[in-house]
């Protein structure tokens, strides 16, 4: 069950109205960075979590967060449609040196939405769930957290230095402190699990000695003239886990060439590719004769 206050989190204010940077806060209600994705992937992480009921609650009372800082977006740019003009003539009128801010806008906050916001990105792409993560895996989760949420502070980052506006920087510093919050307290998470370290490599739950453990810390390496790679942390010492040891090797061919069926007769094959079975076929024949 979810209640509703109809005060926002934080308080919304727009002193000059720009139809423009209301598309540009689109990309934070529906881009991939934004908040419908956060909210839906906390709550889908939630309802499907299973152990420890602390962390359900943690992403229950996360999720439902995000509900706020997705009305208070949607406030933002109804805000920042307010006075915005509605026809070519009007806003040329108004701008005749700097002609026509329609052509910045987003068309559908007034042929479609009424000068509102919309579940869309900042191109008008509606938001379609594909990037939301919910494995069923607690450390798998917590780490797709960790990325959204640091993605999502890059794009109020980037928003807070597109505009002027007092306001609409006063919000942004307010989401980008919940972000902040959010990075930690997943981070958090993964330490009252054990650590990093302990949930690695994800899932912890499968034996590592049913993998092909010779491959599990090496480094490869694809450069064609077969030299090393760049010395980094991530091909030499101890890897990360603790489990074993990071080395370089170049890459090389194991397997074998792939050969594949030949076409069924009625699949809509090429001829030529009949003909081609057929003197496989005549060859074989010929061995064996």
């Amino acid at each position: 069950m979810y209640l509703h206050d109809k005060r926002l989190q934080f308080p919304v204010r727009v002193e000059k109205p720009d139809p423009v940077f209301a598309r540009a806060l689109q990309q934070a209600i529906g881009g991939v960075e934004g908040e419908i994705r956060v909210c839906l992937q906390y709550f889908f992480q939630a309802w499907g979590q299973r152990g420890p009921s602390k962390y359900r609650d943690l992403l229950l009372q996360t999720a439902t967060e995000e509900i706020g800082h997705i009305e208070m977006l949607a406030t933002a740019v109804a805000l920042n449609l307010e006075g915005a003009p509605l026809s070519e003539q009007e806003d040329v009128a108004a701008d005749p040196v700097n002609g026509s801010v329609l052509n910045g806008m987003d068309m559908r906050h007034v042929l479609s939405a009424g000068l509102a916001a919309l579940p869309t990105d900042a191109n008008g792409v509606p938001f379609d769930t594909s990037h939301v993560y919910a494995s069923g895996n607690s450390a798998a989760d917590m780490f797709s957290n960790i990325t959204a949420e640091a993605t999502g502070r890059v794009l109020a980052v980037r928003l807070y230095n597109m505009t002027n506006d007092p306001g609409m920087k006063e919000m942004l510093s307010f989401l980008i402190a919940r972000d902040s919050m959010h990075q930690n307290q997943w981070m958090a998470a993964l330490e009252d699990m054990g650590g990093v370290a302990a949930a690695m490599p994800i899932p912890n739950s499968f034996p590592q000695g049913k993998e092909q453990e010779e491959f599990s810390y090496k480094f490869v390496t694809t450069n064609a003239d077969g030299s090393p790679p760049e010395p980094g942390r991530w091909n030499e010492g101890p890897s990360i886990d603790g489990k074993g040891q990071f080395t370089p090797e170049q890459i090389r061919p194991d397997g074998q060439e792939p050969k594949l069926a030949p076409p069924p007769p009625n699949s809509g094959a090429q001829k030529e590719q009949m003909d081609f079975l057929g003197r496989g076929v005549a060859a074989v024949k010929d061995m064996l004769s």
